[in-house]
């Protein structure tokens, strides 16, 4: 009788434990059951796994991704641009001369073609009138109060809701692995450091982007940093390894990118010993979000494709990758 109720109840805990197991979350459902995301989860548990030939040691666990156009959207044009347009129309009556200088006077116009004419030096000479000659605070608090009312041109959502929700499941997966999630953006870095931790869950000296030269000073017996209207680093092309070695000083295990501005990154990456994953997000779904590669100002894809596909990178096909694009907006 005992051994009857003994077997009695391994069996049952046989039975109550097997389903559990067996019925593990998936870690990324927005994304479909394809090639990209099987491969995916197996490099993660390959080298997260202590008894894998793959094995990475936690503290090399080290994971980066550029932001525009990897983990949110960057079309009509690149949000933090859109952000200075917004500043120039709000400070437009403190500026009188902006009516008739470039490329203000075009903006105020709503002539965005006109701002596009102006070229790299338009667009730096717009940046700095919005960026600088103030303090970090004060740039913030700009920021911060733009991100929560904006609308982005075309969906009419918050910039915040623009982010690509499988790209959320992702940084969250990696996290969950021991893996460390950097941002290494040519966006600037205080820009992002205002909301990105809230959205990506990334703390903000793990936001790696463009600098302006920041001036400490005493104003009234107070200590404070202001923003200076020059450059101090640009965080793209070539400038992404060279910034994570010296603001992270490891090689990364994984890295994401979207454009030829992530190419240097993506394959520094791929350059060290060991396991390593290159992943390139290609914009293919027109209508779920935009379509866009060698022809695009923005964010342009053409040197990186064909690199991707030669030394076998995990290209992200949008349309068919990925069952989702955006989250559930909470700004419709």
């Amino acid at each position: 009788m005992i051994r009857a109720t003994r077997f009695l109840l391994l069996l049952w805990l046989h039975v109550a434990i097997v389903p559990a197991v067996s019925a593990a979350p998936d870690p990324l459902p927005s994304w479909n059951d394809t090639a990209t995301k099987q491969q995916i989860i197996q490099f993660v548990e390959q080298t997260a796994e202590s008894n894998s030939p793959q094995f990475v040691p936690v503290p090399e666990r080290i994971a980066v991704f550029d932001n525009d156009g990897t983990l949110w959207a960057e079309q009509p044009a690149y949000f933090q641009l859109l952000y200075a347009v917004d500043q120039v129309k709000a400070q437009a009556d403190k500026h009188p001369e902006w009516k008739t200088e470039e490329p203000f006077a075009a903006i105020l116009k709503g002539d965005m073609e006109g701002v596009k004419k102006s070229g790299m030096a338009g667009v730096m000479k717009l940046v700095m009138a919005t960026h600088a000659n103030m303090t970090t605070d004060e740039f913030s608090q700009r920021v911060d109060q733009w991100m929560k009312t904006a609308k982005h041109p075309v969906t009419n959502k918050l910039f915040t809701d623009m982010v690509y929700q499988p790209m959320l499941e992702l940084l969250n997966y990696l996290r969950s692995q021991g893996y460390k999630t950097y941002i290494v953006s040519g966006g600037g870095v205080e820009f992002m450091r205002t909301w990105a931790p809230e959205v990506y869950g990334i703390p903000p000296e793990q936001i790696i982007g463009s600098t302006i030269k920041i001036e400490y000073k005493l104003v009234e017996g107070k200590p404070v940093l202001t923003r200076l209207p020059e450059m101090d680093f640009i965080d793209d092309k070539e400038g992404k390894p060279v910034n994570i070695q010296k603001i992270i000083g490891r090689r990364p295990v994984i890295a994401a990118g979207n454009s030829d501005g992530d190419l240097a990154m993506l394959q520094w990456t791929k350059a060290g010993a060991g396991p390593r994953m290159a992943v390139l997000v290609h914009h293919t779904d027109a209508e779920r979000e935009w379509a866009y590669d060698k022809e695009s100002a923005v964010g342009r894809l053409e040197k990186a494709l064909p690199v991707a596909a030669k030394e076998q990178w995990i290209v992200i096909d949008m349309k068919q990758d990925w069952k989702r694009v955006f989250p559930e907006s909470t700004s419709d």
